[in-house]
């Protein structure tokens, strides 16, 4: 028998990081986002060997242990062993599980998709085909979180992981007790006019999320005004992307993703740098209307809007640089598992 889960990556459209503690406990965080048709992948396999198998292809990571009930965390495919460990200790009374996980992602780590929360998010969903848990979608998204912020210590916000679970387009609201959910009701044609007008360029440079939140987190707590300012400024952005996208003016929405990724830049130094703005300017001259960077900051993924009919220049444009093209396509569900008898 063999399980097999995925769960969709994310765009983050408008509002991120605003979802990050402290902003979000003390002020409420408002993020907008959608999931595309890239996964992260989890193979569950059970075995009677008495062995724990962790193989993460992408990364070409291996892990194997004994059968135990507690895996220690060092930095080596924590991600799959926070998962373990939770899974055991609070869903099969502390008893062992000999297992074969094998994972891999259409995107890299550190890309800006929300890969690591997918990832946990892919995993969680394989346990809870295997054992059959009784988790709903905020129970998988919460206890995602809880695994990559506190089991694990990784900095980050909350989108990621109910953007990976629930699936489609999202109005999500951050406060410190609770997350609520709004999935939103985009016409089929608004959806087919954004995909049609949206490049998304890989810079090839990777980033480590976790230190451009920790900065984010620093200058929120000292209360920094720029930086505050900037994230009440993406909150009301946020709302006002909701309003363009379920009218489907795509004019307003590129105007409000280039007025966000001005204010996203002021939250932390290393949001942005020279090679990233340089790549910006470099689609703006190529035909692209306006842009942002999807995730954190640093690297990763840019979002590009441009006019359908001037789509083409800009990928032949692009190609001559040493990023990737890619041309998504938005999907609605969310994390799925499905049994190999």
């Amino acid at each position: 028998m063999k399980i097999r889960s995925k769960a969709p990556l994310r765009l983050g459209l408008a509002g991120g990081g605003t979802d990050v503690s402290p902003f979000s406990d003390t002020y409420g965080g408002y993020v907008l986002n959608a999931t595309i048709d890239m996964y992260a992948y989890c193979i569950l396999e059970p075995l009677q060997n008495g062995k724990i198998e962790f193989i993460a292809k992408d990364r070409n990571e291996i892990f194997t242990i004994n059968e135990v009930n507690i895996i220690a965390l060092n930095g080596t495919l924590d991600l799959h062993k926070g998962v373990y460990n939770r899974i055991i200790k609070d869903f099969n009374n502390g008893k062992s599980l000999s297992c074969r996980l094998i994972t891999f992602s259409d995107a890299p780590a550190g890309s800006g998709l929300g890969s690591s929360s997918t990832m946990v998010v892919a995993i969680i969903k394989a346990f809870v085909e295997w054992l059959n848990l009784p988790l709903g979608e905020y129970d998988i998204a919460h206890l995602a979180y809880e695994i990559e912020r506190e089991d694990i210590g990784l900095s980050g916000g909350k989108q990621d992981q109910y953007a990976a679970t629930f699936g489609g387009f999202n109005f999500m609201e951050f406060y410190k007790e609770k997350v609520i959910v709004n999935p939103l009701r985009i016409k089929r044609w608004i959806k087919n006019e954004l995909q049609a007008s949206m490049v998304l360029y890989y810079t090839g440079q990777s980033r480590d999320s976790a230190n451009i939140i920790d900065e984010q987190i620093k200058n929120t707590n000292k209360k920094k005004s720029i930086s505050l300012d900037a994230m009440f400024k993406l909150k009301e952005k946020a709302l006002e992307m909701k309003e363009s996208i379920l009218k489907g003016d795509i004019s307003w929405f590129a105007q409000i993703l280039r007025d966000s990724w001005l204010e996203k830049k002021k939250m932390a130094k290393v949001i942005s740098n020279n090679n990233l703005d340089e790549i910006y300017e470099y689609a703006m001259q190529n035909g692209a209307i306006s842009g942002k960077i999807s995730g954190a900051g640093g690297g990763g993924f840019f979002m590009f809007i441009v006019n359908p009919e001037d789509k083409l220049q800009l990928i032949e444009a692009f190609e001559k640089k040493e990023g990737k093209v890619f041309d998504p396509n938005f999907v609605e569900e969310g994390t799925m598992a499905w049994t190999i008898k």
